[in-house]
């Protein structure tokens, strides 16, 4: 069996008294779709900072294709292809947009200049479709957009692994489709996608296998069928927003 791309392994996070995380671990294949559901304050985002070096874990291990990544700095995980967004867009408000998509394309794993460089950036803002948008100031975008700039951003530091916080929050249904259809696209050119999403149906519909936590802790994993009918599940999580077809 090949080895994991990425493998979390008992990671724990501690912020003095709060244990957010307890002991959780899984493993993400190359090319697969993972999803991370739960309820707020689940440790979703705490894992995510875990994993890629915005929080270092109280214990346990993060591989990343066989060689540790917990406790290295958040430039040196990114520099190895784990990227991530972030729920509440940061954009460089006063840059346009094709400024902030370059800074991503400068300082990620590939360092690239000049015309490398811009050819780069125009590839990803028509992949994300900001082109239209390109010298447009990022403060000016819809959250739509804006959740696009997230995307585009991590695509040009040239991730193997790219993390998702919430990249539907605050969108409308048509904006969520198009969102869905970009991820497909994304794995389709060879991207490995962890995904954060309080939209169960959108993170059924895109995961291969899924990821539910309560309280810092995992509570259940593995396809998504079998997941959204684990009673545990049910209980702690979906409840009366439960897919249809599944038992209550």
């Amino acid at each position: 069996m090949p080895e994991a791309l990425l493998a979390v392994s008992g990671v724990s996070k501690r912020f003095g008294g709060l244990l957010a995380l307890n002991t959780v671990s899984f493993e993400v294949e190359a090319g697969q779709i993972y999803g991370v559901i739960g309820p707020n304050g689940a440790g979703k985002t705490t894992l995510f900072s875990c994993l890629v070096g915005a929080a270092r874990p109280t214990a346990g291990e993060i591989r990343f294709r066989g060689g540790r990544i917990d406790g290295l700095p958040n430039w040196a995980v990114v520099s190895r292809g784990v990227v991530r967004t972030h729920q509440i867009v940061r954009p460089f408000r006063q840059m346009t947009v094709r400024e902030n998509v370059s800074v991503g394309a400068h300082f990620g794993a590939g360092r690239r200049r000049g015309a490398e460089a811009a050819s780069r950036v125009g590839a990803i803002l028509e992949k994300t479709g900001l082109a239209p948008r390109a010298e447009a100031l990022a403060g000016t975008l819809t959250i739509g957009e804006s959740k696009r700039l997230e995307i585009a951003r991590a695509l040009a530091t040239e991730p193997s692994v790219l993390c998702l916080d919430e990249v539907m929050g605050g969108l409308n249904p048509s904006e969520i489709q198009g969102a869905m259809s970009l991820i497909r696209t994304l794995r389709e050119a060879g991207l490995t996608v962890l995904l954060i999403e309080h939209h169960v149906h959108a993170v059924v519909g895109l995961s291969d296998r899924i990821l539910v936590l309560n309280f810092g802790e995992r509570i259940a994993e593995g396809a998504p069928a079998g997941v959204m009918r684990d009673p545990a599940v049910i209980s702690a999580y979906l409840g009366e927003d439960a897919p249809e077809g599944t038992p209550s």
